[in-house]
């Protein structure tokens, strides 16, 4: 099976690597040029346009920065459309709007392929060990044909249904993750205005029902000092922003997100889109003069699990 990926950032770059070296057929584009090329040194060859992947691989992937990029990718003269013809696979793993996969979706089938959106969940870290979850979005015999390269990029994979399900999970999915690193950064000023050593702090979350995912990577970073988690504070704002769209449109009258999207934005017009969100964390820090950083803590986050052969999520209740 020929596999195109298309988007080498962050996250792209990490999971096609994992396809790269679970012995994928792989032809790979950016157009940062130079983001390709460790792939080229290993192997895998470069794709001259969207439109000539689409034609010579049975799946093609896009990873990409937003919704609009992704479209233009798709849409172009010499675009992924442009390529497609009956028993080939779009994969979108970009962190989209439903709708939009949905509308893109449509025009794949009108192509005579097929469509999947398959976003990833847990991390760059574990993008890189092939331990991150994938969410996938499409019709069951699509996903049967997917499941085997996305166990190549992923181990835990859940079918959430028809295409653009997966899209709607994984908004929700960054939407508490990011909930949980607001209160995270309210909870270590908090315990450091009132006297608590940080890192007996850390190990309290960490041993307690406050404990979570986020706590046990993204705290580490932010008490290091680096706040490192290659994922940037305009991206959460597209993310919250998506899901805020999802409630309005469903006649959901939230009254966490709303707040939430004002704190990054409040974050973006003091440090800049492309800061790192973990420091949405230096409003509290300006506000109260104080320092929340600790010995002892690591400047990345990494995955200590062993890579292991990627597998499907059943959901609970369901045989």
């Amino acid at each position: 099976m020929k596999i195109g990926f298309i988007g080498l950032g962050n996250v792209g770059g990490k999971l096609a690597g994992s396809l790269l070296r679970n012995g994928a057929d792989l032809t790979v584009r950016d157009l940062d040029a130079a983001l390709a090329q460790p792939f080229l040194d290993k192997g895998a060859a470069f794709g001259e346009s969207p439109k000539a992947m689409a034609e010579t691989s049975d799946i093609v992937i896009t990873c990409l920065p937003s919704p609009a990029i992704s479209a233009a990718v798709m849409e172009a003269e010499d675009g992924i459309l442009a390529g497609l013809a009956p028993g080939k696979i779009w994969a979108e793993m970009s962190t989209t709007h439903a709708e939009e996969v949905k509308r893109l979706g449509a025009l794949v089938a009108g192509k005579g392929a097929e469509a999947v959106d398959c976003p990833v969940s847990g991390g760059c870290h574990r993008a890189a060990t092939g331990n991150i979850a994938i969410l996938a979005g499409c019709a069951r015999p699509t996903f049967e044909r997917m499941l085997p390269v996305l166990t190549m990029m992923g181990r835990r994979i859940l079918h959430t249904g028809d295409l653009g399900t997966a899209s709607v999970l994984k908004v929700m999915t960054n939407y508490l993750a990011t909930a949980n690193l607001l209160t995270l950064c309210e909870a270590l000023v908090t315990s450091k205005a009132a006297g608590m050593d940080l890192n007996t702090t850390f190990e309290a979350i960490r041993i307690s029902s406050g404990n979570s995912f986020v706590h046990e990577t993204e705290s580490q970073v932010i008490l290091n000092g680096s706040r490192d988690i290659s994922f940037t504070m305009d991206l959460v704002l597209k993310d919250v922003g998506l899901f805020q769209e999802i409630a309005e449109a469903n006649g959901v009258p939230l009254e966490i997100s709303p707040l939430i999207n004002r704190i990054f934005a409040d974050g973006i017009e003091r440090y800049g889109p492309r800061e790192l969100s973990p420091n949405i964390i230096k409003r509290l820090e300006e506000a109260t003069g104080l320092d929340i950083t600790a010995p002892g803590f690591p400047p990345e986050m990494e995955d200590d699990e062993p890579e292991e052969p990627g597998y499907e999520i059943v959901p609970m209740g369901r045989s």
